[in-house]
């Protein structure tokens, strides 16, 4: 019997379609949360962390939903990381999300995230949408961006 931990499963082909420039509405959307050290924004432990959630969520017998991983990065020196999943997980930090995001899917490299996120301002605010708090969802790891030819990411504005 092989007792290495289960290691996630690549990520799911991504389609932004019902993402992109759509305002999705959740009411006590379950995720468990932990913390990325950054350094200057740069995540140094993200996969160590996305184990460690996943591992969690494996033993409690929960699920992922929709392959969601938001991030929130809340300084230079830390990012909190959010696993959307189906109940309660025992021994994780449960949180609930609940209001309306405005979302806008970006296709390329991470180090565009940047550009992203000042063109995701904008284009919040000309939908006159009233952002007091932003996500990001890297849809895929590099490797499967790489199978798959395009790497999505998901920039998600909270509304009051």
């Amino acid at each position: 019997m092989d007792n290495q931990p289960q290691q996630p499963e690549c990520c799911p082909k991504f389609d932004p379609t019902p993402w992109d420039g759509k305002i999705v509405e959740w009411q006590n959307k379950r995720f468990i949360k932990d913390k990325v050290f950054t350094l200057f924004f740069m995540p140094m432990n993200f996969g160590s962390v996305m184990k460690r959630l996943y591992d969690k969520v494996q033993k409690s017998g929960a699920a992922v939903q929709d392959g969601m991983w938001l991030s929130d990065h809340t300084s230079k020196w830390n990012m909190d990381l959010y696993l959307a999943g189906d109940k309660e997980v025992p021994g994780a930090k449960n949180v609930v999300l609940s209001g309306r995001f405005l979302g806008k899917a970006y296709e390329g490299e991470f180090k565009n995230t940047g550009k992203w996120m000042k063109d995701f301002e904008g284009f919040v605010r000309d939908r006159n949408f009233n952002m007091k708090k932003m996500f990001t969802w890297y849809t895929t790891c590099p490797k499967c961006a790489k199978k798959y030819g395009k790497n999505y990411v998901v920039l998600f504005a909270q509304g009051d």
